[in-house]
């Protein structure tokens, strides 16, 4: 009798530590769960920038970022860019919430690496984090973040954690401004 006594205490023990598991965590080491959805780990990326440089997302850790997917070729993307600039250059020195800054990582679809590069200056593209592997609609980084159309994107917070995607016009600054010190 003592012996079932005990096991029905383990069990019930379990079926309550099942129940009140945080969701989308791994609990064997309370890191978030990897993945494309809010709430989400990104998943890493780590491409080589123009001059043939890799640039890993990780190596942005501690900053706010917007990964953002674009290409030289892509009409609505670079109609799109004027917002990316004018989101930068408001927000890459403001104070954030447990964060040091705001950057973005471009990651382009480009096929022809002249082609990005002219892009990149014309658009005034001025940060830094500019990534590409130059295969077009095969490139890697689409696969990882299962991107189908473009212009894309993913904000993320200083721990890496997407907090919004697929962010256009205003919504862009609504987000970010979540995010900042007030």
């Amino acid at each position: 009798m003592k012996r079932i006594n005990i096991l029905l205490i383990v069990l019930v023990t379990g079926a309550f530590a099942l129940a009140f598991a945080p969701v989308g965590k791994n609990t064997a080491n309370d890191k978030p769960t990897v993945g494309l959805e809010i709430g989400n780990q990104a998943p890493e990326l780590k491409f080589n920038d123009p001059d043939g440089k890799p640039i890993a997302l990780s190596s942005l850790k501690g900053k706010v970022v917007l990964i953002d997917f674009w290409a030289s070729w892509c009409g609505p993307c670079r109609r799109e860019n004027p917002t990316v600039v004018s989101a930068y250059e408001k927000y890459k020195d403001s104070k954030f919430k447990g964060a040091k800054g705001f950057t973005i990582y471009s990651v382009s679809l480009d096929q022809n690496a002249e082609a990005w590069k002219k892009a990149i200056a014309a658009d005034k593209l001025t940060w830094t984090n500019h990534v590409s592997d130059l295969k077009y609609w095969s490139s890697e980084a689409a696969r990882i973040y299962n991107v189908r159309s473009i212009p894309t994107n993913f904000l993320i917070d200083a721990k890496g954690i997407i907090v919004a995607k697929n962010l256009r016009g205003p919504a862009l600054d609504t987000e970010i401004d979540k995010l900042v010190s007030k």
